[in-house]
């Protein structure tokens, strides 16, 4: 259910004396925490939840410890964590491009996707938000985030919406490649829930396995529809041979998925090495062929004297024995 908000709170921006604040005082400069609402006080998330077509609200509470004046812009946004957030993770999408905040335009009250808040010194401000759920929204986990940018760093507020419907998890592994010291593929959340995937590998050469690695858990938290690549390292692998890599991808409620990808390992140092020892070895049974072969051979007419009057020089030797090469 959505934490209802006090009725003046829903109005607009709340500022609360910071030393009065129930919540957490941060470390360092400002900070950006879940609003607290009486049991919900700590709580590490906004939580909501709410069938397709309603609206939900909800606050963030930014806290200025400093003894100056501080300026925060606060925009809905991609999943994100709390602490920085890297630059290009901030798009708004699912439920991060459904939070509004109570803006003003024309002389109008209405709803904003940004918006600029100045907080005094020594002061906590409570900012509410509305998520709007679409009303074709999928049954399933919708997360997003409220994003603070203020003082030269961004922090965020996971938001944590549900979407009431049957939970439907599944996943694919796609796409696998092998090359430059590495195994690439891609993850498919074809599911209505987050899945958090563990991944093994396995890889089979023509004389037996080269590669094999238990299930581990990914750093990853894939939300519905998302596609994410990622790359698995394989250091050292044959310098010569022909595999089958298999890929293996699980997720809680029972979610398997299996991948695999031929590869040949040709490294042509290998080759020409191993053409160098074969020619050295030809070389050496021709050799060893020519002394057996001259020493095999009896006198024959006219062995005692050649024609020109040579004593025991046998002319056409080196013409027969190069034409006994094959």
């Amino acid at each position: 259910m959505p934490y209802a908000l006090p009725a003046a709170r829903a109005l607009g921006l709340t500022l609360v004396l910071l030393g009065a604040a129930p919540t957490a005082r941060a470390a360092e400069g400002w900070s950006v925490v879940p609003a607290a609402d009486g049991a919900a006080d700590g709580r590490p998330a906004v939580y909501a939840e709410g069938a397709p077509g309603t609206v939900l609200q909800d606050a963030v509470s930014l806290l200025n410890p400093g003894a100056r004046p501080l300026t925060v812009r606060l925009r809905g946004a991609a999943d994100g964590t709390l602490g920085s957030v890297p630059a290009g993770r901030d798009r708004p999408v699912d439920a991060g491009a459904w939070i509004a905040f109570a803006g003003h335009a024309d002389g109008r009250r209405t709803a904003v996707r940004e918006l600029s808040v100045r907080v005094p010194a020594h002061t906590r401000a409570d900012v509410p938000f509305t998520i709007a759920v679409p009303a074709g929204a999928a049954p399933g986990d919708h997360p997003g985030a409220v994003l603070a940018s203020g003082g030269g760093r961004t922090e965020a507020v996971r938001v944590r919406l549900r979407v009431p419907g049957p939970a439907l998890p599944a996943l694919t592994v796609e796409h696998v490649r092998v090359g430059g010291g590495r195994i690439s593929y891609e993850l498919v959340n074809r599911g209505t829930t987050v899945l958090r995937p563990s991944l093994a590998v396995h890889a089979d050469g023509v004389l037996g396995p080269l590669l094999d690695r238990g299930p581990r858990a990914l750093p990853v938290e894939l939300r519905p529809g998302r596609r994410v690549t990622l790359h698995e390292v394989w250091a050292d692998p044959p310098a010569l041979d022909s595999a089958r890599v298999r890929l293996t991808v699980t997720a809680a409620g029972g979610v398997r998925s299996t991948a695999t990808a031929e590869v040949r390992f040709v490294s042509w140092t290998a080759v020409a090495g191993a053409g160098g020892a074969l020619a050295a070895l030809l070389g050496a049974v021709f050799a060893l062929w020519r002394r057996r072969r001259a020493g095999t051979r009896g006198p024959g007419r006219g062995a005692g004297r050649a024609p020109d009057g040579g004593a025991g020089e046998r002319p056409g030797t080196e013409v027969e024995l190069t034409g006994a090469v094959v």
